[in-house]
């Protein structure tokens, strides 16, 4: 299953024409403890770039932006209960939504791990 980055932070597994989306462990690290997550509910339409889901830690709220266009199909429910499960595990159980992609050229212009690893480290 091919994983890609954005340049906000954002991983996005696909499989098919089915993308599960969050936050890296680059992002996680830098927002601290993370205390309430809003994801978006089945349904939604998301644009790329568009907000999609909230975070927010004990530093700050962010946003996390849809990497690609499509619709949602689900959101995490475990993050309301749990939203530490963002911090201990960001790239696995951590994650935030599932969605149907709206066109699969987005995928582009993302990064791979390798590219994303040396976007990190330049900053």
């Amino acid at each position: 299953m091919p994983r890609y980055f954005t340049e906000e932070h954002e991983w996005i597994d696909v499989d098919g024409d089915v993308a599960t989306v969050g936050i890296t462990d680059f992002a996680q690290g830098q927002l601290g403890d993370i205390v309430f997550v809003e994801v978006p509910d089945a349904g939604a339409e998301l644009t790329k770039g568009g907000d999609a889901a909230v975070v927010e830690s004990v530093k700050a709220a962010s946003d996390v932006y849809a990497p690609v266009d499509g619709t949602v199909t689900e959101g995490n429910g475990q993050l309301e209960e749990d939203p530490a499960l963002v911090n201990t595990d960001p790239e696995g159980e951590g994650w935030f939504f599932r969605m149907t992609l709206g066109d699969k050229s987005q995928l582009d212009g993302l990064m791979d791990a390798k590219e994303y690893k040396t976007f990190c480290d330049s900053l």
